[in-house]
């Protein structure tokens, strides 16, 4: 959605025919969902009848003359609406990871989360928006002065405000310490859509109501994916095998997954055994690698959490806002969720074969290797990152073929920094990028079956 100051032309053309859209995505209601049973299970009520929204209109353009005297008000709104409904909850998600830092398999299950909450939230709105045609405000009343372009959908429920109560739930859920200024984040998302002139209270007050519902149901499923399971084994020792203590979340292989059937369904083979020459050839090539600056800094890069999350999904947003998705909710959404799931699924994936094979790390191996910051706290065998990035990479991809060997190219890169770094074997990054990548393609698979017609 593109900012302006009023939007004059297109408000009184639409105000002339107030029930003709350009129709955003109007079969959006039938897509496929994750939790909910179809778009339509949390149908919302007929909104006021057009007669009836009389007042509330009166009331909107008394609000926007107020709440645009206040800078505050109008940073709001200009910050919830750039761009898709979802992207700065994506945004407040990553930022949320870097604060309050879960381990990485629990960050991604929460970014799948938050994306198919938001999703499935789009999917319900759009069930109502298209079931009860509700024109924009400035369509009925071309007094109302928007402060952004109108969306070319039906106004009821708020899609911004359906997006906030999804979103702002899960992440309260997700970070109970902080869950009254996230909730408050999605009412103040809400009233953006006010200051914005784009909705009426109702379709705000409506919208926030189905995006809790949409939550609700999406942390009862999360309540029992497995994540609150305490693990009581022990860390088995032997040659070639893990040394360590408190490994981390060794049962996150056994974890919900959303398109693989399981965990193991992407288990690859035994890792190569630990003293065969092959092995060794391996650790000679971390050995004889010659470190410069360049690869170091990769190799901290993507050692962080922006590294891991934020570049795929930042690169995710740039695809999205050049292809012009900002104007399309239901697809942005769509797109968010599928990225969401590709790391939490190539995450469960890669700690089952991990927690199976308990592979020995490069150092633990040979001593004579130094890594350049201490290893993460689970085997080696086979690489997250690899397995992250190959998944996320590849549905990018897949979904913005323009960008294919891009981003292919930086999973790769992701993947080869844990070389640079001493932590992985070439064997690790190689089955790693085999599962992500496979996963990636199972996903854009069961997107293409959807019903989007993308």
């Amino acid at each position: 959605m593109r900012l302006h100051g009023r939007v004059f032309v297109g408000t009184l053309l639409c105000a002339m025919t107030p029930h003709v859209f350009a129709q955003v995505e109007p079969k959006a209601g039938t897509w496929k969902t994750w939790v909910l049973t179809n778009g339509q299970e949390l149908r919302l009520p007929a909104p006021a009848s057009r007669e009836a929204s009389a007042g509330e209109v009166a009331w909107l353009k008394s609000y926007i003359n107020e709440s645009r005297q206040s800078a505050e008000a109008m940073r709001q709104m200009r910050h919830w609406m750039a761009g898709p409904p979802a992207y700065r909850w994506v945004e407040t998600m990553l930022s949320n990871i870097e604060r309050r830092g879960l381990t990485n398999p629990k960050n991604a299950r929460g970014i799948a989360l938050i994306n198919i909450a938001m999703y499935d939230a789009t999917v319900a709105a759009w069930d109502s928006k298209y079931t009860y045609n509700r024109p924009r405000p400035a369509q009925v009343d071309p007094a109302v002065l928007t402060g952004v372009e109108t969306p070319a959908s039906p106004s009821y429920p708020s899609e911004h405000a359906v997006t906030a109560g999804a979103a702002s739930e899960i992440l309260a859920y997700l970070f109970p310490q902080d869950s009254q200024a996230l909730r408050n984040l999605g009412d103040e998302a809400g009233r953006a859509a006010l200051t914005a002139g784009i909705n009426y209270p109702s379709d705000v007050t409506a919208g926030l109501q189905l995006g809790r519902a949409v939550a609700a149901k999406v942390i009862a499923m999360a309540q029992n994916d497995g994540s609150q399971a305490v693990w009581s084994g022990t860390v088995p020792t032997g040659a070639g095998m893990w040394v360590g203590t408190n490994p981390l979340e060794p049962l996150a292989g056994t974890w919900k997954t959303w398109v693989l059937s399981s965990g193991s369904q992407l288990r690859p083979g035994p890792p190569i055994h630990y003293d065969s020459p092959v092995k060794r050839a391996e650790l000679d090539e971390i050995k004889n690698y010659q470190r410069a600056f360049a690869s170091n800094q990769k190799g901290f890069y993507y050692q962080s959490l922006e590294g891991i999350f934020n570049v795929f999904y930042d690169a995710l947003s740039k695809r999205i806002f050049e292809n012009n998705l900002d104007e399309d909710p239901p697809l942005a959404a769509r797109a968010y969720a599928l990225a969401g799931i590709a790391h939490n699924d190539g995450s469960v994936a890669c700690w089952d074969a991990k927690f199976t094979y308990w592979a020995a790390r490069p150092n633990q191996l040979d001593t004579a290797i130094t890594t350049l910051f201490p290893q993460p706290g689970h085997p080696s065998y086979p690489s997250a990152h690899g397995c992250y990035s190959g998944a996320i990479a590849r549905v990018i991809g897949g979904l913005f073929p323009d960008s294919f060997d891009a981003m292919e190219a930086k999973s790769t890169e992701a993947a080869e920094s844990r070389l640079w770094a001493g932590i992985h074997f070439r064997s690790d990054l190689d089955a790693g990028l085999e599962i992500g990548r496979k996963l990636g393609d199972l996903i854009l698979q069961r997107a293409a079956q959807d019903g989007s017609g993308r």
